[in-house]
């Protein structure tokens, strides 16, 4: 098997055990804060000495074709009137060009702070397009 670079466009959602068809995932990041800290000894042109704070991660995008009679985004953001908000564990898969996994982002504890419907143009052609985003509490990754 050659060794180069994966391309973007194969890859696959899901959550519980559904495979969800979107067209553009963002926000797969990660950082960890990083802390200064001087001490009275240190003389003014001593740098400060740096020190690994708090993880943050940042929101999930999730992008896909408007299709009719399929409102489960904003059910899920509106939580179907419930007053607790409903939390999913999601999966997002990148593919190689036989289908099978490389690499798997597994999200924990998912839920919508926003849904944005599609930008309306009459004398427009594009495809109707209606975006999640997400918030959670971790990202871990693994490869295949």
């Amino acid at each position: 098997m050659a060794n180069y670079p994966l391309p973007v466009f194969h890859f696959s959602v899901s959550w519980g055990g559904d495979n969800i068809g979107f067209s553009e995932v963002s926000g797969l990041s990660q950082e960890i804060q990083a802390i200064e800290y001087r001490d009275g000894l240190m003389t003014a042109t001593t740098l400060p000495l740096k020190r690994p704070g708090l993880k943050k991660a940042g929101n999930i995008s999730l992008k896909r074709g408007l299709v009719t009679s399929n409102n489960d985004l904003y059910n899920w953001l509106n939580n179907n009137g419930q007053p607790n908000v409903e939390r999913r564990d999601l999966t997002i898969t990148l593919l190689n060009d036989e289908g099978n996994p490389v690499f798997i982002w597994s999200i924990s504890q998912a839920w919508p702070v926003k849904c944005e419907g599609p930008s309306l143009k009459a004398t427009g052609n594009d495809i109707a397009i209606e975006s999640v985003e997400l918030v959670h509490e971790g990202i871990t990754l693994k490869t295949a």
